[in-house]
């Protein structure tokens, strides 16, 4: 196993499995045993989902194992529920949130609920160790009706002097022994951030090191000596129970309109109506927002999309402090504009890439004390993947609905997801009991915020 992908295995905690979580709703209804044919011709195919973990003398590594996938893939029967089916779903989703799964077995699960809502529901639990947001994307496509199978390609051999590289311009900075030890126990993590090399231009021909060595040493520190974030509600030592909820889908293309309206992108239109959701919900609670900060830490994509099939994780973390204290949505949608313009070109995600293939080579309580060090100034874990333009089918019904929720990790207990699918766009919270026992509140000022935006835009002197 990757010593990144180690780093993410050993994150599981009482408060916090580093489990991704999702649901798809379908209609009309899909039968288990179709279901079961189904991942086994589509899923069973990629290695990670028929190898168990194994961890003897500090290693780990991925072991075969014969998989029943019976055991992997189960009928549920959701309780009824005063609120109606969605809050039995949520309800279940939170219960199977904190359920560890198997380590005797490969690390994936999928729950199957045939009769939900007028057709089923699918609760998908997959251990991070397996793969990243991004990898998964491509597993989905392989498993919906007119989907291929991973491609049976091999892996490209990355430059010669991938390592020489990460050595000399990235981690040297920060800690040239650690690398050196990284480089020595044959990881693949330093490798795969050759795949980031333009290989038309290299680094040794038109980027200017000087620059780029002054830009790592300058992000080094701002990641290292980062302020805590303001103290709220949401931050503070988590339970052992977690709640989701997730909002109707917005859609897309009055997100985009606003975007451009605005002169933003379509995620600065949708970061900052997260940041305006958690700031109303904070004031019905009858907290003080006014110059509140809270930073999130999003996940950044480092591989080529034609890799994906790979799994494994190949992915950084840039922070992103949001102002949930600004009321006014014009205000504050160019705020998060300014913020998320002032990390483009920022070499934090490989940084942070790097501290995860560190930490995956020390012992356990050496990877969370790094680990803490990040975990202790954030308040949440964000992240907003794209999904398919057009609605899939699966089985023959129509997949109308995905979600997913991020793993939170250490003292972390609140999980922000943004997911666009099917030409609309859904916001979806997971949330420790303790720290945030009612995630719907915050999903519930979603809608409300983006409509407030979309007037006040509208409302705009455009003239002619």
């Amino acid at each position: 196993m990757s010593k990144v992908d180690t780093a993410w295995l050993r994150m599981d905690s009482a408060s916090n499995l580093m489990m991704i979580l999702g649901v798809w709703t379908l209609r009309p209804a899909v039968r288990y045993e179709a279901l079961c044919r189904r991942m086994e011709e589509r899923l069973l195919p990629y290695p990670r989902f028929r190898q168990r973990v194994v961890e003897e003398g500090g290693a780990t590594r991925w072991v075969d194992h014969e998989v029943d996938i019976r055991e992997h893939v189960l009928r549920e029967k959701l309780p009824r529920h005063k609120d109606g089916p969605q809050a039995a779903l949520q309800k279940r989703i939170g219960e199977l949130a904190m359920t560890p799964l198997d380590r005797g077995r490969p690390l994936w699960q999928m729950h199957l609920v045939e009769s939900h809502d007028g057709g089923s529901a699918l609760i998908i639990r997959i251990h991070h160790c397996i793969a990243d947001g991004i990898a998964l994307i491509s597993v989905t496509m392989s498993l919906v009706d007119g989907g291929a199978p991973p491609p049976a390609r091999a892996r490209k051999p990355a430059p010669a002097d991938a390592e020489a590289w990460l050595a000399d311009h990235l981690v040297k900075p920060l800690a040239a022994v650690a690398i050196k030890a990284l480089a020595s126990a044959g990881d693949g993590a330093a490798r795969s951030l050759a795949l980031l090399l333009d290989p038309q231009k290299g680094l040794h021909g038109s980027m200017d090191l000087a620059h780029t060595a002054y830009q790592l040493v300058s992000d080094a520190a701002a990641l290292l000596l980062m302020p805590d974030d303001s103290p709220t509600r949401l931050k503070g030592k988590p339970g052992k129970a977690k709640r989701v909820a997730w909002c109707p889908p917005l859609p897309l293309d009055e997100v985009r309109a606003i975007g451009k309206a605005l002169n933003c992108s379509i995620n600065d239109v949708l970061l900052s109506c997260v940041a305006g959701a958690i700031g109303q919900y904070l004031r019905a609670q009858g907290d003080e927002v006014e110059g509140v900060e809270i930073r999130a830490m999003i996940p950044v994509n480092l591989r080529p999309l034609e890799s994906a099939h790979q799994l494994g994780n190949q992915f950084g973390l840039v922070p992103l402090v949001l102002p949930v204290g600004v009321a006014n949505p014009i205000e504050r949608v160019y705020e998060v504009r300014r913020r998320m313009n002032a990390l483009k070109g920022s070499t934090q995600p490989l940084l942070a890439f790097a501290v995860l293939a560190l930490a995956g080579l020390l012992v356990k309580p050496a990877q969370d004390a790094i680990m803490d060090t990040f975990r202790s100034k954030t308040t949440a874990v964000m992240t907003n993947v794209p999904g398919p333009r057009e609605k899939l089918k699966v089985l023959g019904s129509t997949l109308e609905q995905v979600m997913f929720w991020v793993p939170q990790s250490g003292d972390i207990g609140l999980g922000v997801s943004i997911l666009s699918y099917g030409g609309s766009v859904q916001f979806g919270v997971m949330g420790d009991t303790v720290l945030c026992p009612s995630p719907q509140a915050i999903i519930d000022q979603f809608e409300p915020e983006f409509a407030k935006l979309s007037l006040v835009t509208l409302m705009l002197p455009w003239g002619d």
